[in-house]
């Protein structure tokens, strides 16, 4: 299975924090399913450790972009059909990093592990 990853799902993996559901981790340590991050999630990281807001293990973000990948998580573009989904959206959902990362997961028809259930309003098919 091929699974979108949200921003604090993998900073709660990463920190091997009691908050990431055994569901989601389970998902997450199946070697079977490939899992993805979004370059939205490290774009809104990297606004967020520029503002003082984020602190992830003391890494720099491009030392946590090197430590997901080495663990095996690939980092999903965004492209000109992922943009133009989230144009057709409905508004249930008003951050527009997440936003993204719904029309990431509805155009690829990934399932996605996050803990915001605003995405059910979605057609998402949410682990967590």
């Amino acid at each position: 299975m091929n699974i979108l990853v949200d921003k604090q799902a993998i900073i709660w993996y990463a920190e091997n924090n009691p908050a990431l559901t055994s569901n989601a981790r389970q998902a997450l340590d199946d070697a079977s399913n490939s899992c993805y991050l979004s370059m939205a999630s490290f774009w809104e990281m990297s606004i967020k450790i520029n503002l003082g807001k984020l602190n992830i293990k003391g890494l720099s973000l491009d030392e946590f972009m090197q430590e997901v990948e080495y663990h095996g998580f690939t980092t999903l573009e965004i492209s000109k059909a992922h943009i133009l989904k989230n144009g057709l959206l409905s508004l249930h959902h008003r951050d527009p990093f997440d936003r993204l990362l719904i029309a990431q997961a509805l155009v690829e028809d990934w399932h996605i592990i996050t803990s915001d259930d605003a995405f059910d309003a979605y057609e998402v098919k949410r682990i967590w």
